[in-house]
């Protein structure tokens, strides 16, 4: 799965640290540290038409990242907000839109890694693309197992929503190589983690499996589907999940702000025989709640 490029994304604006800019002139400083270090947390939301979906809860995951890396002069959680509404207005953007909202640690006075040298203030980037689904949500993906392994919270914590991405990176890497959609990461113990973007849940007996959100980010979009089996009586449960187990699931799906709920249909060469039964329901409920659960703007 390629993305293509959307004509309609040539001239946006984008917001960054304090304005927008069109896209040819938006930029960040080579002494930013997203730049120098990767330092920096992000959030994917998606905008539909009745709004922007479970933004109270982006902006909470957000903030609490921003507070975990010790980042100083953090911008209000109004702020941000009212920069992501501004972006959105400006673009014309209602729906089948993602937003990539970036908040660095900031410009270094020099180069370096200490924090100390960042006294200008945190750089918060909105970009806001025209982008609908990602994945093949009707005919579902392909997977296969990489050997990099997801981080544990003894290296750099998943909860941490941040940008230092290169382990996903090498794992989509071995992906592409292998002709796959996607890549799934184990964790140490060699048990399921996640995709290299997405959750990752199998159904089997009419039951839900997901992974403990040890290594796993423990994403939104994943937390609002466990949500929704309870409300309408499917059984769920977070646990030590081995690729055996998903082998032999009746249905296995995906999660995440780019892709919705994505269908898997193979994993390492073996056919998933998603039954589709217990994903239909989950994808009901879901599209539902992306009428509930938005902020008007």
């Amino acid at each position: 799965m390629l993305q293509e490029f959307n004509a309609k994304n040539e001239n946006i604006q984008v917001f960054v640290k304090d304005k927008l800019y069109p896209r040819n002139e938006a930029k960040v400083s080579v002494l930013d540290s997203v730049v120098q270090g990767g330092d920096a947390v992000w959030e994917g939301i998606r905008v539909y038409e009745k709004g922007v979906f479970m933004l109270d809860r982006h902006l909470d995951r957000l903030m609490d990242s921003a507070h975990a890396m010790a980042f100083e002069n953090i911008p209000s959680r109004e702020f941000v907000q009212d920069a992501l509404f501004e972006t959105l207005r400006a673009n014309h953007m209602f729906k089948d839109t993602h937003v990539r909202l970036t908040l660095t640690r900031g410009e270094k006075l020099t180069s370096g890694m200490d924090p100390r040298l960042n006294t200008l203030g945190c750089t918060l980037i909105v970009l806001a693309e025209w982008k609908p689904p990602v994945y093949d949500n009707n005919h579902g993906i392909s997977i296969v197992t990489s050997t990099i392994r997801r981080n544990s919270p003894n290296h750099v914590d998943s909860k941490i929503h941040h940008n230092n991405l290169i382990n996903n990176i090498l794992a989509k890497i071995q992906a592409n190589v292998a002709g796959a959609d996607a890549a799934l990461m184990l964790d140490d113990y060699g048990f399921l983690s996640e995709l290299n973007g997405t959750n990752i849940f199998h159904v089997k007996n009419g039951t839900l499996y997901t992974p403990h959100a040890d290594a796993c980010l423990p994403g939104i979009t994943r937390a609002l589907i466990l949500e929704c089996a309870n409300e309408i009586g499917i059984k769920s449960i977070e646990k030590n999940i081995s690729l055996t187990e998903l082998y032999a699931a009746d249905e296995a799906f995906c999660t995440g702000s780019m892709g919705e709920i994505t269908p898997i249909v193979n994993a390492d060469g073996r056919a998933i025989k998603n039954q589709k039964t217990t994903t239909a329901k989950l994808i009901e409920i879901f599209k539902k709640k992306t009428v509930e659960y938005c902020t008007a703007f």
